[in-house]
């Protein structure tokens, strides 16, 4: 067998391969490489994904965390230590007193409990000033005029406490709130009726005794349910004060436990019978029953503002209060502006006031200087017993004075 040589060896593979890439053959052939070549190896930067895994927390930060979560929700639950004043623009935060306000800002059962427990030591070497004032009708305007007139017009405004008791159907937290936003400072309590009715009924358990709407006697009343209180102040709500409280509180009672100006528009024939009274006089041996005749001209004292001390008030004059209701068969009449029994029980044992403490409906210019009590000359709410309580009166601009015109914004709201 004849051998190829290698030029016939390679001549035919050229040919081969020419032929397997023949245009039109439709077959072609890729080349192969050399198996003894190396490319030398590139050195390339590592892949990093597109977002980094999180680091891995100490288990310590993990626990302050959530220790500091807990803290703040706990937070939530701690009682209120400032407020804000709606109408103030800048929204400033005002620090409430808890020494002065823990007796409004407790619940309603802390509050029956300690509706009477009143502030009267002293503070800075100067007595507490006790205000108290019973409301039938809550008209926030006028407590507000009765508040700002009392501590504008005062030297130691820091050392009066406001007792303002309302009627037993209203919230006593709103109202409080109300006042403190327009006066932050003051000293204010707000008492319901029910829990002093509570207490007087406590204090006096006889049923058999006829009593007057209390609200007649609230200065009576309040001596009754705390005798320890000493000296206060009863004002009635519609009143302007001009004067400085401090003068009244100072004065000195001498034999008697209540003071108060007299008031000669009327008269004491203008509320009772006289040949009553005196046939009563003559007959009765009741200690409170004086021994002369009564005057039927005599004065009578003017409730509207009253300084009493109840360490010293008599004791028999409460009791003295339902004997009259009873014996002149009164029940619940009134006449005028005054409880009829109150001129006879009040008569002669009451130290009469200068006349500038007497409530004044309006100043005369020969009386300005003196006039020290006003009457609020004001629009008054209208509550269903009283609905004329606007009829016919002349309003004046003296509680303008104490009351700024956006504290609407404030008490009505």
């Amino acid at each position: 067998m004849a051998t190829a040589s290698p030029e016939q060896g390679s001549s035919a593979s050229a040919s081969a391969s020419a032929s397997f890439s023949a245009p039109g053959s439709g077959l072609s052939r890729r080349v192969v490489s050399s198996t003894t070549s190396h490319n030398p190896p590139i050195n390339r930067p590592p892949i990093h994904p597109d977002v980094d895994p999180p680091p891995r927390p100490r288990p310590g930060f993990q626990f302050l965390a959530f220790a500091l979560v807990v803290f703040l929700a706990s937070l939530q639950f701690l009682p209120a230590t400032h407020f804000r004043d709606p109408s103030d623009p800048h929204r400033t935060w005002i620090p409430f007193d808890p020494n002065r306000t823990a007796s409004a800002s407790a619940d309603s059962g802390a509050s029956r409990e300690h509706a009477s427990e009143i502030i009267t030591e002293p503070d800075f070497g100067v007595e507490a000033i006790n205000i108290f004032s019973w409301i039938d009708c809550l008209d926030l305007q006028m407590l507000a005029v009765l508040q700002n007139s009392t501590l504008s017009n005062s030297r130691f405004a820091e050392h009066i406490h406001f007792h303002f008791i309302i009627p037993e159907d209203e919230d006593t937290k709103l109202p409080f709130y109300k006042l403190k936003v327009l006066f932050p400072h003051a000293n204010l309590n707000i008492i319901g009726q029910k829990e002093v009715n509570d207490k007087f009924r406590i204090a006096m358990p006889d049923e058999r005794i006829i009593w007057p709407p209390l609200h007649e006697i609230a200065p009576l009343v309040i001596s009754i349910i705390d005798p320890s209180l000493g000296r206060f102040l009863y004002v009635s709500p519609d009143t302007i004060m001009r004067g400085d409280i401090k003068d009244l509180f100072n004065v000195d009672l001498g034999q008697y436990s209540i003071a108060a100006a007299e008031d000669c528009s009327t008269r004491l024939g203008d509320h009772v019978n006289m040949d009553v009274v005196n046939a009563i006089q003559r007959t009765s041996a009741k200690s409170w029953v004086l021994a002369e005749p009564y005057d039927k001209n005599a004065c009578t004292p003017d409730l509207s503002l009253l300084l009493l001390d109840s360490s010293r008030l008599d004791k028999n004059l409460i009791e003295s209060v339902s004997w009259w209701c009873k014996v002149l068969d009164l029940g619940k009449q009134r006449s005028k502006w005054i409880y009829p029994v109150i001129p006879l029980v009040f008569y002669n044992k009451y130290l009469k006031l200068s006349s500038s403490w007497k409530s004044l409906n309006s100043i005369l210019s020969v009386t300005y200087n003196e006039t020290r009590v006003l009457r609020f000359d004001g629009p008054r709410r209208t509550c269903s017993e009283d609905e004329n309580v606007n009829k016919g009166f002349d309003f004046g601009n003296n509680w303008k004075q104490y009351l700024h015109p956006k504290s609407d914004a404030v008490l009505h709201s």
